[in-house]
């Protein structure tokens, strides 16, 4: 009788969990790759959710987006800085499971030290997991400081993320301005881009970065309440970007 009420409450707690997902009504896109189809879940600001196959992929989790207490567990977590709308051990400790792979900085594994299976990734590195290949590239300001001089997001502290997932390669920038790493990128399919002030792009910065690199799909995102508007007629005339707008604020 025992194993029975357990077994109940076991896929009761599961069909809530699901239906208390679904009910979010975030807003999702499947990308077909050559491994598989990708679904993308925009959860909000900077936080995402990656489906390929069996595998699920956060990326900055946060409980200012999401009950992540009902979300599905993780194979694959990625930080991409320290900031505490992307760094969010609550929300991390929710969804791990116990072969989960985290992905940060330096900065970020000395904030969370319990975090000790982290792998850290520094600006250039390279890895394989879970047979997608994870390149680290910079993320940082030029141009927007605080009072004190300093960029909102120094040079070295945080990771953007070009995934490589088959043939399709993505790009997940994090808090950042129009730089040249990004810029001299070459063959991005999908892109994630951030778009408020002052910590991250104008739309004219945005807009910038996208016609050097060329993504073929371009997702503004972190926007806050900056007039997505303002991008769409900066690209207009941009007839190989598919430019596509969620909600992301």
């Amino acid at each position: 009788m025992n194993k029975k009420k357990t077994l109940f409450t076991a896929l009761f707690l599961a069909v809530f969990n699901l239906s208390f997902f679904a009910q979010q009504n975030f807003e999702k896109d499947t990308i077909p790759t050559s491994i598989g189809d990708l679904t993308i879940t925009f959860i909000g600001h900077g936080t995402l959710l990656f489906e390929l196959n069996d595998k699920v992929i956060h990326i900055d989790p946060c409980m200012r987006e999401a009950d992540y207490n009902q979300m599905p567990k993780a194979d694959l977590i990625l930080i991409t800085h320290e900031h505490g709308d992307h760094l969010d051990s609550t929300a991390i400790g929710h969804i791990l499971k116990k072969n989960t792979k985290i992905v940060l900085t330096s900065v970020c594994a000395k904030r969370v030290p319990h975090l000790k299976k982290a792998k850290i990734m520094q600006n250039g590195d390279t890895k394989k997991l879970l047979g997608i290949t994870i390149k680290a590239i910079p993320a940082y300001n030029l141009v927007h400081k605080r009072k004190n001089g300093e960029p909102f997001h120094p040079k070295g502290h945080g990771n953007g993320y070009v995934l490589t997932i088959g043939q399709t390669r993505i790009l997940i920038a994090a808090d950042t301005e129009n730089i040249p790493e990004i810029k001299a990128l070459k063959n991005i399919d999908i892109a994630f881009l951030p778009m408020n002030l002052p910590y991250t792009m104008t739309p004219e910065m945005l807009a910038d970065a996208a016609k050097a690199f060329q993504p073929k799909v371009l997702y503004p995102y972190h926007y806050g309440k900056t007039n997505t508007q303002e991008l769409i007629e900066l690209l207009k005339n941009e007839k190989s970007i598919d430019l596509r707008i969620r909600q992301m604020q």
